[in-house]
């Protein structure tokens, strides 16, 4: 039996299966910079490392799809939000300390640190993103008018957006040591949060048909998991203990946890929403069209 759908359900469907993909590409390659190249002590050391240009990719791949999937929900709001923090992910190296397998340029030093040789890659980034950041909001807002879609959720997330952007670049501008020192962890902790978030919002939607009981507990399983491996990161990171005793690097188990968990967020939500394009697509609102009045035909003397 051949299935009927319209190109936007399958744009939607590959959309999602592309972001599973994207992440299954990040852990082949994570996989195969440790056999070869010994245990990372994280995921975001693979900047560092051979693997760099997939990590890279995959994060930049990431931060694109959350964007196209267009919508008006409170979801995709989080979600593009989410989305503007994976470049700054991918861009802005993590601090790696001496001791680490992919450590280069920190032998100078005992605590962890970025190499001086990043930071040119780093401002020519950081530039560059907040120049397609403004062209990106002055764009969106352009096309909301016109579309005549522009509401007060628009512009408030638009305006969320503009100050995030704002404050990474002032950041930079102003404080570009803490910057470089603290941007990557500020992103990835904003990134998993906020994907936590738009799983537990998928949570609350009224249970029915289409969002069974199964699904609601997956996504709430997946926002738990998600906030927990936050908190063991953020606990990794106060006690400065990087590894287990049998030598197991801790901050990549903790980030992995979370990426396989982002993973299957997006292998709920396809199954869920295999059927239909984003729900929030389907109710147009606005001022209505309206017909031509028909003249009243007379009856003749």
């Amino acid at each position: 039996m051949r299935l009927r759908t319209t190109s936007p359900e399958r744009t939607y469907r590959y959309l999602r299966l592309g972001i599973v993909g994207v992440v299954l590409l990040l852990g082949v390659s994570l996989a195969v910079q440790s056999m070869t190249g010994g245990p990372l002590g994280s995921v975001s050391a693979a900047y560092y490392t051979p693997a760099r240009d997939v990590f890279v990719g995959c994060l930049c791949a990431v931060s694109l799809a959350l964007l196209a999937l267009s919508g008006r929900s409170v979801e995709q709001a989080l979600l593009d939000l989410a989305a503007l923090f994976a470049p700054v992910i991918a861009f802005v190296p993590t601090p790696i300390a001496p001791g680490d397998v992919a450590a280069v340029g920190c032998a100078a030093t005992t605590a962890p640190c970025v190499p001086a040789a990043a930071q040119g890659g780093i401002d020519n980034a950081m530039l560059s993103l907040a120049v397609l950041g403004a062209i990106g909001l002055a764009g969106a807002l352009a096309l909301a008018i016109a579309q005549g879609t522009l509401s007060w959720r628009l512009g408030l997330a638009l305006t969320v957006a503009g100050l995030v952007m704002a404050g990474f670049v002032l950041w930079w501008r102003l404080w570009p040591r803490g910057f470089v020192t603290g941007a990557h962890d500020v992103a990835t902790i904003a990134f998993f949060a906020l994907i936590a978030a738009v799983a537990v919002v998928a949570a609350l939607r009224p249970v029915n048909a289409r969002h069974p009981a199964a699904v609601r507990a997956a996504y709430l399983v997946i926002a738990g998991g998600i906030v927990l491996s936050l908190v063991f990161l953020v606990t990794v990171a106060i006690v400065r203990r990087s590894t287990a005793s049998g030598g197991i690097p801790l901050f990549f188990v903790g980030e992995a946890v979370a990426l396989a968990l982002f993973a299957a967020f997006w292998l709920v939500q396809t199954a869920e929403l295999w059927e239909r394009p984003d729900p929030a697509l389907t109710r147009r609102r606005g001022p209505r069209r309206r017909l031509p009045a028909t003249p009243l035909r007379h009856p003749g003397p």
